[in-house]
């Protein structure tokens, strides 16, 4: 096995990962990490940097709702890194995603891009862009 992942919801989940962490090689790594960031918090993550891409600069500059993101996640403290293009004319962020934050670092990153916002003059809207893949109430982000 080079890869596995089990959440541990009980105690047959916990027999489980023993049960792994017994069976592979000695080096292998084992990660524990929280519990992920939930759909209503990514739905408010992004309702959120789309108002921000619509309402606000930086530098003089707009940017798009991903865009964004990256720059959230830098002053969040996540590591950014910037790689090459493969034609030579550009450069391509690379970095961790906002999909393998937790729970409570996305509860961080929400609330460093409402000081941003509240900050700017941008007025949040609780619907959702319509990009966003997934449902929920806005307002449960923060619970969820």
């Amino acid at each position: 096995m080079s890869r596995a992942t089990v959440i541990l919801n009980g105690i047959a989940d916990r027999r489980k990962a023993c049960r792994w962490a017994m069976g592979v090689p000695l080096g292998t790594r084992i990660e524990f990490k929280e519990v992920k960031r939930s759909l209503p918090q990514n739905d408010r993550m992004w309702a959120m940097l789309t108002d921000i891409s619509q309402q606000a600069a930086l530098g003089g500059k707009k940017f798009t709702p991903d865009q964004w993101k990256v720059i959230f996640l830098h002053a969040l403290g996540q590591e950014i890194q910037l790689l090459p293009s493969l034609d030579g004319h550009g450069f391509v962020p690379w970095g961790q995603s906002s999909s393998d934050l937790s729970k409570d670092e996305m509860t961080g990153l929400i609330e460093l891009i409402f000081k941003f916002g509240a900050e700017h003059g941008v007025e949040f809207h609780d619907d959702k862009p319509t990009s966003s893949p997934s449902a929920g109430a806005a307002e449960t982000w923060r619970a969820a």
